[in-house]
């Protein structure tokens, strides 16, 4: 039944939703092979921004020219059941350099048949350190990263930021020499109703499988639906410009990801007001 009823949904975007919205934004049918760039101008994520009113923020320390003569690296929380800011593909690749932005997600999602091709087109990478070097230093492109990966998905309503132990993008940013920039998914919680066990067994399994086992209820209690409609702000805060060193140390690593945490509370503290969360508090596990 559950294959049946993700079967109809895909058919219905297919039969339904994609001619119409093809033909309203005057886009291609099909997408490009090698133009990723505007592979990511989908009619999908245009109505996701009109559905959530997303709005980005974001300092004048990163505003053009400061990150045009090198790639940055995006590092986004929480991931809720899905971080619809960051889909807003677009503005990664073009507000603050020219570079194209590359997210990442699981490996185990780039080898599923359909969604593989869809997201190897708009620029999707495996989240695995060979492959965000090889972009960062070889190819000298911006990469995305959801921080908080898998653990993430399960915070139902609360902000609680899995960040102590992702030490292993810090490393990444010291060997490229690039900076980190921390983003804030404000309303990212606010989007689905997770299922969470009372034992935490959902969430122990997809941490160890790296894949996702949560499910979740959207707008009018429907299952896998759309999200509630719940405004979404994307805060970006001061980055971490981290030096390049070849082989950096434990308390290389340990320094700078200090550094990246305090950036995250500082960014939470300094936007919660505005968005309506003035009695809300990060938490770090």
């Amino acid at each position: 039944l559950f294959l049946v009823y993700v079967a109809t949904l895909i058919a219905v975007n297919r039969y339904y939703y994609a001619p119409k919205f093809v033909k309203k934004y005057n886009a291609p049918d099909q997408l490009s092979d090698t133009d990723i760039k505007g592979n990511q101008y989908l009619y999908t994520e245009r109505n996701n921004q009109k559905y959530t009113s997303l709005q980005f923020v974001w300092p004048e320390s990163i505003q053009r020219p400061a990150l045009a003569d090198k790639p940055a690296i995006f590092c986004a929380i929480p991931h809720g059941a899905m971080p619809i800011g960051i889909t807003a593909y677009p503005m990664w690749s073009k507000l603050f350099n020219d570079k194209l932005c590359h997210w990442t997600c699981a490996p185990v999602v780039l080898k599923l048949p359909v969604i593989s091709t869809y997201m190897r087109q708009v620029g999707y990478i495996p989240a695995k350190s060979k492959n965000i070097v090889e972009m960062l230093t070889k190819k000298e492109e911006n990469v995305g990263i959801i921080l908080d990966g898998v653990a993430g998905m399960f915070q139902n309503h609360d902000e609680i930021a899995y960040l102590k132990k992702r030490k292993g993008i810090v490393k990444i940013a010291l060997r490229a020499g690039v900076p980190l920039v921390p983003v804030y998914g404000f309303g990212h919680t606010q989007l689905w109703n997770v299922v969470v066990d009372p034992f935490g067994i959902l969430e122990k399994l997809s941490v160890k499988l790296d894949t996702s086992l949560c499910p979740f209820f959207g707008r009018f209690g429907w299952f896998l639906g759309p999200p509630h409609r719940v405004p979404v702000t994307i805060c970006l805060g001061e980055p971490v410009n981290c030096p390049k060193i070849a082989d950096p140390t434990s308390e290389d690593i340990e320094v700078y990801h200090n550094i990246l945490l305090k950036k995250y509370e500082k960014l939470f503290e300094q936007h919660k007001e505005a968005y309506g969360w003035g009695d809300k508090e990060l938490k770090f596990v």
